[in-house]
């Protein structure tokens, strides 16, 4: 058993999974950030009065203050509703400024799609400015828990000074509990549903029907190896199923570029979690040593993926603590 997997076996199951969530959840899994400094942080319109902007496929660092995930925004004659708010209160404010480069409509919403640390430390600047933030209820439990805090902690220290003792855990103005949330902002039609449990307990999507887009948040890695960490992944895949459903013309990920090919790939992302769930439940209902059982699977679809060496193993070591447990196939 390699390194890693070796300690969590010494150490127990849970640190394995809080070490997943930490080293992912927290900082992001991704390529060594880049040496020629911090990427710019740039609005472009997807759809008319739909902007994005696209982290970096990196680790969270001071190089790149901590920009490692996706954001957007959608402008109404109404005001604004911001997707996620980036990982540092520094980016926050930069994307606060490319909104105001668009439109010089207020913000009124900011909807966190998920409480992971590189979507949420800049929720803090857009509440201030009085946008109100919207959450899923199912967050409060992670906001309270120590694991928080330390994640906040570690990137104080990894990601100074873009995070220091200014940046805190912000909690939602208006913690949503319904299966959906429709909001109408001026001609448009803005719909917050929640798919949770799925990449998180809290995830939400934010629909724009009159436009075909679907922010998806983390249920989707773009053309990459998700983290898995402590997902419902079975829950996550019948998401992405009733996403498939739905034929948006345009999904925006929490992580990688606009897709313009939906299906294709949340499939992609669909069918890599049903091949962990088949390949590590079998094993795990077998008894099989999870070495043996990893070593003998076919990951030939997806092992040229992006990430899939920083990734892989840890989604399917801890797919095969789920479906023991579980006692599934």
């Amino acid at each position: 058993m390699p390194t890693f997997a070796a300690w969590a076996c010494r150490c127990g199951r849970s640190l394995l999974l809080q070490a997943s969530v930490g080293l992912a959840a927290g900082l992001g899994l991704g390529l060594p950030a880049m040496a020629q400094g911090p990427s710019p942080l740039t609005a472009r319109e997807v759809a008319p009065g739909v902007w994005f902007v696209q982290g970096e496929a990196a680790l969270g660092s001071s190089a790149n203050r901590n920009f490692i995930s996706n954001a957007g925004f959608v402008v109404t004659e109404d005001g604004v509703l911001v997707v996620d708010a980036l990982g540092s209160p520094v980016l926050a404010r930069e994307l606060l400024a490319e909104i105001r480069r668009v439109t010089h409509q207020p913000v009124r919403y900011v909807v966190a799609t998920h409480y992971h640390a590189d979507h949420i430390y800049g929720l803090q600047v857009f509440q201030e400015a009085g946008a109100q933030v919207l959450a899923h209820r199912e967050a409060r439990e992670y906001l309270g828990s120590e694991t928080a805090q330390r994640r906040l902690e570690a990137s104080r220290r990894d990601v100074a000074p873009w995070v220091d003792r200014e940046t805190r855990l912000v909690h939602a103005d208006r913690w949503l509990d319904e299966p959906e949330t429709r909001l109408r902002m001026g001609a448009l039609d803005i719909v917050v549903r929640h798919v949770g449990a799925a990449h998180t307990p809290e995830d939400l999507v934010v629909v724009v029907p009159q436009r075909g887009v679907l922010f998806a948040g983390d249920l989707v890695f773009r053309g990459r190896i998700p983290f898995v960490g402590q997902a419902d992944s079975g829950k996550w895949i019948a998401s992405l199923e009733r996403i498939i459903g739905d034929h948006p013309r345009w999904v925006l990920p929490g992580h990688g570029p606009v897709s313009g090919d939906p299906r294709a790939d949340l499939e992609l992302t669909r069918d890599y979690l049903v091949h962990l769930r088949r390949s590590m439940g079998e094993a795990a209902q077998n008894m099989e040593p999870f070495d043996e059982a990893y070593a003998r699977t076919d990951w030939s679809r997806f092992e040229a993926l992006p990430l899939f060496r920083a990734a892989n193993r840890m989604n399917a070591y801890n797919t095969y603590l789920l479906m023991e447990r579980l006692g599934e196939r």
